[in-house]
């Protein structure tokens, strides 16, 4: 039996850092989001593992147990052959291999088999992949709610082929401790009140990262026609909200032209 699992983006909208834990561990209270742009895998039930990998960002994705994909299979308890279409970039602050073993899981369970450990053994983000709707990510990713009443929305996602090393990002944090979102989020009527609201909040791993890789400030400021311009995650990827989709096909054309290194794509906003 074979499954194609589409494995989308992860945004985050907000991502303020509210604590650090004695083990180390970082509180987060972030607004989370997927688009509909991403990965795309295959699966084959078989008799023992294998990982091919292919597609325009498949160079240096390791195709053994190390990868996030075959160790969410195995978390399953489940062998399979897996070909992964990478059409994400890696370690973007997009989701990138947690939305791939997210995705896994989602297949597996298809096939009748289940996590036989907790999913946070893969990393913070795998279980806010697993819904691929919006939600409020907090704890150390393992609290979530859902969100709705999300206003349409479009995005232009650049990275400018760039690696920013999450640990550096985090150590070069000055404040571990910083204020999260309100308790009760609002409510939008519209997409210019959803970015204003937006506009208050904060992505507290932005200014470490453009410190670590001064581009982002480049990446961000190529993106000045946007409703709301900020970093996802711990970078490099940026994001742009547009109030519509024409005006996300402009902007995206705009930048591809300035910077055809780069990587760069219109997305939706999906809303569950």
């Amino acid at each position: 039996m074979k499954i194609e699992i589409f494995a989308p983006a992860k945004v985050n909208l907000t991502l303020h850092v509210t604590g650090l834990r004695e083990d180390g561990y970082h509180l987060l209270d972030s607004l989370v989001v997927f688009v509909d742009v991403g990965d795309q895998l295959r699966l084959t039930q078989s008799d023992q593992m294998s990982l091919d990998v292919m597609g325009p960002y498949a160079d240096g994705v390791p195709t053994d147990a190390s990868n996030l994909v075959w160790r969410a299979a195995a978390l399953c308890g489940l062998a399979a052959g897996i070909v992964l279409d990478k059409h994400l970039p890696n370690a973007a602050g997009i989701g990138g291999g947690s939305a791939d073993a997210a995705a896994i899981i989602r297949g597996a369970k298809q096939l009748g088999y289940h996590p036989q450990k907790p999913i946070t053994s893969l990393g913070a983000d795998v279980p806010v992949c697993l819904s691929s709707e919006p939600q409020r990510m907090a704890g150390i990713g393992d609290r979530l709610k859902p969100v709705g009443g999300l206003p349409d929305l479009w995005a232009v996602l650049v990275n400018p082929g760039v690696g920013v090393p999450t640990p550096a990002v985090f150590s070069a944090l000055k404040s571990k401790s910083n204020t999260p979102m309100a308790d009760a989020l609002p409510l939008w009527k519209t997409a210019n009140e959803f970015c204003s609201w937006l506009g208050d909040q904060r992505n507290d791993l932005e200014a470490p990262a453009i410190g670590i890789q001064p581009i982002i400030a480049d990446v961000l400021h190529t993106l000045f026609d946007a409703s709301l311009a900020r970093m996802s995650g711990s970078g490099a990827t940026c994001f742009g909200l547009y109030p519509s989709r024409q005006a996300s096909a402009v902007a995206a054309a705009r930048i591809k032209a300035n910077n055809p290194g780069w990587w760069i794509s219109e997305a939706r906003v999906l809303k569950g």
